[in-house]
């Protein structure tokens, strides 16, 4: 949607809305490509959001009026307050950066540091510093690789952060559900259960990004930025993060692609990014070329695809591989599955002689082919075995390190860690894996509790009356996926492709 005449490829008419209520959604979300967005004029004035009182919420208006328009003048909005904000806003416990500095540590003089802070960035002399490299245990034994930016550099993050998402917010497509504003994970796996359950899915791709964050293209990356920000100093501080590299054991290292994970402002930029290279692709396809149902759902750079036809999950899986690689982006062939699944899948294979619908995991959950009681298709999401044990094996460690410690004080631990697990993974249909866990949690502290002593009487009887008083019980804390979908997105159509974000 390039402003000032200038040239257009051809835009292909989109499929017509299944239903009236969603054809504002469709139509936004047909927007153009990114291909020569950059080359529109600069809007100055009014039309631009420069010099208006209503802050960041007139950008946001200005955003969802006017999806061609570059702001030119967007840094004014880093003011002290905001900046205060940030640093409120970020873990007090969180590790140091390359400069020691931590929160508590800045906040003894608060005032007067953030008052430098903003002098420096407005002034042009303040400088992003490399990230400090850390690496994290994943559950298959691996390791990932974190950076860790200086206290500074999280607090300006933060505020930038907030600035562009007052433009992006309205750009983001429906189904994109990572690390933006009033959205979870529990969001993206509501989607993707009601498109399952509602639309004609009976393939699904199971796709994985190869090293995503490490193979951001920085060029590209500021091409996408530069479709909708013109100013300087905004696009100046990016790339500064980007080219700060990182230091690891006392050793500087230049990164020339990628985002260090862990940073404030990467969840951010991977979504720009993938907003151009995959969503508006994957939306354009969509009504272009596929010939029945496409239910798709990401989160940050996870996503899962469902398809009506198996001829279209082969094409769609063909093409993107090409998009991505124009790109600098790959799809890990080791991890994407095209899969049989849906609620003619068990059928369907039953009547060709195989074995059930094979699973797929997203956002921690396995998600399997199952029935109701009365024998109708049901979406069953478990669990993912490997994580629960995981995650047990990291209780069981941490208890052998207070075997000593007094039993309220264990029991504070163990309560906030039972919390944690049930606040995520107590969805309907996944209440005996929950069951499980914490039964599993309490065999874990009753061996800890026998080794303090050779004459124990820890019997199972006391050890019930123990977790009676410190364990929550397992229950269910979530809704069914169609009542809180139906509840956040009544009005539009039932389907996680169709949805746009609103403002």
């Amino acid at each position: 949607m390039n402003d000032g005449g200038q040239s257009h490829s051809p835009v292909v008419p989109a499929k017509s809305a299944n239903k009236a209520a969603s054809a504002a959604a469709e139509s936004v979300e047909g927007r153009g490509l990114a291909k020569g967005n950059t080359d529109n004029p600069v809007r100055s004035g009014h039309s631009a959001g420069i010099r208006v009182p209503r802050g960041l919420d007139r950008v946001r208006q200005v955003a969802v009026r006017d999806k061609g328009v570059r702001f030119t003048a967007l840094f004014h909005h880093v003011t002290v307050e905001l900046l205060r904000e940030g640093f409120k806003a970020l873990r007090r416990e969180a590790a140091p950066g390359v400069d020691g500095t931590t929160w508590k540590a800045y906040g003894r003089n608060l005032e007067t540091n953030l008052q430098d802070l903003h002098q420096r960035l407005h002034q042009g002399a303040y400088r992003a510093k490399p990230s400090r490299r850390v690496y994290i245990p994943k559950a298959d034994g691996r390791q990932r690789p974190l950076g860790v930016a200086s206290l500074e550099d999280k607090i300006v993050q933060w505020a930038l952060v907030e600035v562009l998402n007052a433009i992006y917010e309205p750009d983001f497509l429906g189904f994109s559900y990572g690390f933006r504003p009033g959205r979870s994970q529990h969001d993206a796996l509501d989607a993707l259960a009601v498109g399952i359950q509602r639309k004609k899915v009976n393939w699904v791709l199971d796709a994985d990004i190869r090293d995503f964050h490490g193979s951001l293209d920085h060029s590209w990356l500021m091409k996408f930025l530069e479709h909708r920000i013109a100013d300087r100093r905004v696009l100046r501080l990016i790339q500064q993060w980007l080219e700060a590299g990182v230091v690891e054991n006392g050793i500087w290292t230049a990164c020339d692609e990628g985002t260090p994970q862990g940073a404030v402002v990467s969840p951010l930029l991977a979504n720009v990014y993938l907003h151009y290279v995959f969503d508006q692709w994957a939306v354009q396809w969509r009504r272009r070329q596929a010939r029945g149902d496409v239910v798709i759902t990401r989160y940050a750079d996870d996503f899962v695809a469902g398809f009506q036809h198996r001829a279209d999950a082969e094409r769609f899986q063909a093409e993107l591989s090409e998009r991505f690689a124009k790109f600098g982006l790959e799809l890990k062939t080791e991890k994407t599955r095209l899969i049989e699944f849906g609620r003619f899948a068990a059928e369907s294979r039953k009547r060709r002689g195989l074995g059930r619908p094979e699973t797929f995991d997203f956002l921690g959950f396995t998600h399997a082919c199952g029935k109701t009681r009365n024998g109708r298709f049901a979406l069953k999401r478990l669990t993912i075995a490997k994580r629960m044990r995981a995650k047990l094996k990291e209780v069981k460690d941490q208890l052998r390190r207070r075997w000593h410690q007094p039993i309220p004080e264990v029991g504070r631990w163990l309560r906030s860690v039972v919390r944690g697990h049930l606040a995520y993974f107590s969805v309907p249909g996944n209440l005996h894996a929950v069951r499980a866990f914490i039964k599993q949690v309490v065999r874990y502290w009753r061996h800890a509790l026998r080794r303090r002593s050779q004459r124990t009487n820890t019997t199972w009887a006391r050890m019930l009356r123990v977790t009676a008083t410190w364990l929550p019980k397992p229950r269910v804390l979530h809704p069914y996926p169609e009542s809180r979908f139906d509840a956040r997105h009544s009005g539009q159509e039932p389907s996680a492709v169709i949805l746009h974000a609103r403002v």
